[in-house]
């Protein structure tokens, strides 16, 4: 596990996660105890919402590949994986607080407070 460093005056040390473990928390697994301080950082932090479509993007690997290798048309194909991806995103973005505040709670930590100061 590495060490990670937020910036500012009240720097604080956490324990990022390995990249399996990073790639199961992408896919909505939990993590261990002590890597909570982490996951409050990568949900609360100022770019938390693009952080939540990336973890979007990496979950979408799995149908754009199962899509990509069924034997059909390839314009058929391709609006099939824009439909899929487009829809993802959006999902992603207009729902993020809410799968911010579920991920958080699965977790053991609480949401923000005043979630509309983000």
């Amino acid at each position: 596990m590495r060490r990670g460093r937020r910036a500012g005056h009240d720097a604080v040390v956490y324990t990022r996660p390995n990249p399996l473990q990073w790639l199961r928390y992408a896919l909505g697994g939990r993590l261990p105890p002590e890597l909570h301080e982490w996951v409050r950082h990568d949900l609360t932090d100022a770019d938390w919402r693009w952080r939540e479509l990336g973890r979007v993007c990496v979950q979408l690997v799995i149908p754009v590949v199962g899509f990509a290798v069924v034997p059909m048309r390839a314009d058929i194909k391709g609006y099939a994986i824009a439909l899929v991806v487009i829809g993802a995103l959006f999902v992603g973005a207009a729902y993020g607080q809410d799968l911010r505040d579920r991920r958080l709670r699965q977790h053991g930590l609480a949401p923000p407070s005043q979630p509309h100061l983000d």
